[in-house]
């Protein structure tokens, strides 16, 4: 395997994998560069659920699909990978396939408003439209690096609370309720300064910026420094864009990294299988 750096803070692409048959100690060299690097680039594969689903379980537990995002699409399919669900805007028989749709998803960690947030997401491009759709992540760890004295005083030792209200397409979600104070929405706190349980890496732990409130802060004052903050981490040099490609796999770290998807043309197909692997209380 070569493993070729994507940019100077964040990602590795791997090349001469064959994830089919990877021996164990291939898989531990690939499980190093994910936790080096945060986010791991992987093309040309041909991976149907049951693989993905075989290649996610070495990374960890996996998580079960919501009952919401369950998809019907591949039939008996579905009991060979139950823990594969489908991020796609394709509707056949007057039915979704999969969750997301076609609009933009905002910065955000993976359901960082759980109390164990899951520790890799596995994402892979079956079909994709002709433009647009492109993902980004972005380094946490390299943006905490980097970050102004002023911001780091704000949140050394701070918790703030992770909203569970809505999902990363700005929808509320079902069941919720809409909620105009950050300070009162539901969800759970987390360290904004988060340490890597494996690299003993720290970086910044935010979950997403709409409804995130710093625990112990005036509101007013929260809203201020989470503007500061969030407009800082999306500067050019701590995320990688992708440009997605039929075959390509990503691994992404989500103790470390947020991601963000662009918007795309509704009337083409995106259809992408997703894995995700349980984690633990953030420290």
């Amino acid at each position: 395997m070569e493993l070729i750096p994507l940019k100077e803070n964040v990602g590795v692409e791997v090349r001469g994998a064959d994830l089919a048959a990877l021996s164990d100690d291939d898989f531990a060299a690939l499980r190093r560069a994910w936790v080096d690097s945060g986010v791991m680039v992987i093309r040309d594969q041909a991976l149907d659920g049951a693989a993905l689903q075989a290649l996610a379980a070495r990374f960890g537990e996996l998580e079960s699909p919501p009952a919401s995002e369950r998809s019907a699409r591949d039939g008996a399919g579905a009991d060979e990978a139950p823990f594969v669900w489908y991020i796609s805007n394709v509707v056949e028989n007057g039915k979704p396939i999969g969750s997301l749709g076609a609009g933009e998803a905002e910065w955000h960690t993976d359901m960082s408003y759980l109390d164990a947030p899951p520790t890799a997401s596995l994402l892979y491009a079956q079909e994709i439209p002709p433009s647009g759709g492109n993902t980004s992540f972005g380094s946490m760890a390299a943006a905490l690096d980097a970050l102004p004295a002023h911001l780091r005083a704000v949140i050394e030792g701070r918790t703030a609370k992770h909203n569970s209200s809505y999902t990363s397409a700005g929808e509320l979600r079902k069941g919720a309720e809409a909620v105009n104070d950050p300070s009162q929405a539901p969800g759970v706190s987390h360290p904004i300064v988060r340490t890597h349980p494996e690299s003993g890496r720290q970086s910044i732990f935010l979950g997403r910026r709409r409804n995130g409130y710093i625990d112990g802060l005036p509101l007013a004052e929260s809203e201020r420094a989470l503007d500061e903050i969030w407009e800082f981490c999306g500067r050019d040099e701590f995320y990688y864009e992708h440009v997605w490609r039929t075959g390509d796999l990503i691994v992404w770290d989500n103790r470390s990294m947020i991601h963000r998807r662009e918007a795309f043309d509704a009337s083409s197909r995106r259809v992408m299988l997703r894995a995700q692997v349980k984690g633990d209380r953030p420290r």
